[in-house]
Formats: structure tokens, sequence, C-alpha cells
């Protein structure tokens, strides 16, 4: 199969940030009147927009203790990656491997030239080869289609409001300042739960829509449907603490690890969805 651009993905990345500009706009106007200076505000919420995303990889990859790995280290994982990527017409990326024992892959960087995927030792060991396959397709998908920058740049005003909502009473003056304060942190509220939801859409259906990047790299539907249902049966026999240690970076990693999140705030689809679309996949393509 021939790979093809999800136009539609491109179509609500391009609407989540306008929305995200409109609540920057809006939101560094309310901390302008709180702080009291407007130039500052803007500054300092552009500041953590830009530092967000030249670290946030890098953040990731360490949280999840993800090493780069060497072709010697891992010459079948550099190879199968490789080949994965001269079929989706990429530049091959990074490689780096993480050693836990939750079944995971996820992929990161802010761009196609300075993207790394990173595997965990555990599904390398979980996984045959076609369902590797799938999951690597699934990640260079993501590469391929860029979501991987674009949530980075749209989550800068979430982490903004996240910061004023820990932190914005140290600057109360103890004056007028309640009343500002109050207002503060009821719009910081209010912009990170809307941007929370935003976001968690625009992520699941990223999700579905690498799954259908992967179908066309590897024109195997059904394995990366296997690994999925291998995956999510593999995590129940994870220790919990093993999982909240690594939820921090669940926006980015191929499964969901907080299972106790509505659906409303799932990073990802549920599992059964994306098998029954994957098997939807796999007979269109038999019939060709």
């Amino acid at each position: 199969m021939v790979f093809r651009r999800d136009w539609s993905l491109y179509l609500r990345m391009v609407g989540v940030l306008l929305l995200m500009g409109v609540l920057y706009v809006g939101f560094a106007a309310v901390l302008a009147v709180y702080f009291n200076e407007q130039l500052a505000v803007v500054a300092a919420i552009g500041a953590v927009s830009v530092l967000q995303f030249l670290w946030s990889h890098k953040l990731a990859l360490k949280s999840m203790g993800g090493q780069i790995v060497s072709e010697s280290e891992y010459p079948d994982l550099h190879a199968r990656i490789g080949r994965l990527a001269r079929q989706a017409d990429l530049p091959p990326p990074n490689v780096a491997v993480a050693d836990t024992r939750v079944p995971n892959a996820f992929a990161v960087g802010r761009s196609q030239e300075t993207a790394v995927v990173c595997v965990t030792s555990a599904l390398l060991e979980t996984l045959d080869e076609d369902e590797l396959d799938g999951v690597l397709a699934h990640e260079l998908a993501h590469v391929m289609h860029r979501d991987m920058a674009i949530m980075t740049i749209a989550s800068g005003i979430t982490t903004m409001a996240y910061f004023v909502l820990r932190w914005g009473w140290m600057f109360e003056d103890g004056d007028s300042g309640n009343q500002y304060l109050w207002v503060a942190l009821a719009s910081s509220a209010g912009v990170w739960i809307a941007s929370t939801l935003v976001l968690r859409l625009l992520s699941r259906y990223r999700e579905f829509a690498a799954d259908r990047g992967a179908a066309s790299i590897t024109g195997n539907p059904s394995a990366l449907a296997s690994a999925l249902m291998k995956i999510s049966g593999r995590m129940d026999s994870v220790p919990s603490d093993d999982l909240r240690a690594r939820a921090g970076t669940n926006a980015l990693m191929f499964k969901d690890v907080e299972t106790r999140l509505t659906k409303w705030f799932r990073t990802h689809p549920a599992v059964g969805d994306r098998v029954d679309r994957l098997q939807t996949l796999e007979q269109e393509i038999s019939k060709t």
C-alpha cells in the first residue's frame, strides 16, 4: 500500500492551533491584568511555549528511561525501523530503548529529522516480528504526520495554565490582589480544562490516523491489531506502580495507561475501537 497523508488530521491540527491561539491571547490578557505587566506576561507565556517545544521530547525520553542505542547494540531493531522508514519515505529516526516491564513504544522529536522512536524491552519480548513492524510503523506514521510537534506547541497554553493554578497565589499583593487572584485562577482553570479536552480529542484522532498510516506502510493491519490486543493483555499484569511511574508521558505513548480517566480525558481510543477499525481496513485490503 502507498502511504497516504491524512488531510482530515491536518485540518484538525490547524483548527487546534487556531483555537489555542485564541485561548493564548485571552489568557494573556487576563494575566496581564492580574500581574499588571502586559509585555512580561506575554513574554513569559511565549518563553514557556518555546522551552516546551525545544526540550519536551528530551524530557519525555528521559522520564521513560529511554536511551539512544547504536546499530551495533540493536542491529535488528535498527534494520527494521530503517526498512519501514524507507517504505514511508522518511529519514531513519534515532532509535532508543527503555528497560521497563511496561510494553510500549512512542515517538518524540520536533521534526522528522530529529525524531526518536523508543521501544521498551518488554515490548521487544512480547511481540512477534509482524506485530513489532506494525507498532513501529504506527510510530513512524506519527513522525510522518508531524503531530508530535503540533501537540507540543498546542500544549504550551495548557502548561502555562497549570503553572498559574499551581503557583499563581504566590504573587498575591495583599490589597486588591485577592479579587484579581481569583479571576486569574478561575481563568487558568477554565483554560486548562478546555485546552486539555481539545488536546485529548486531537490525541485520540491522531492515534486512529497513525493506525491507518501503519496499515499503509506495512499492508498488514491485522498484525497491528494483534499487537494491540497482546499489549493490552500484557498491561493488565504490569504492577500499578510501574504504570503510575510512566503516566506522565502517556500523551506520547502507544498504549494509554490512565485506565481510570473518563473517555473525554483519554489520550488514546479504546483498544476495541482501534481493533475494529483495523479489521475493517484488513477486509478492504483483501478485496483489492
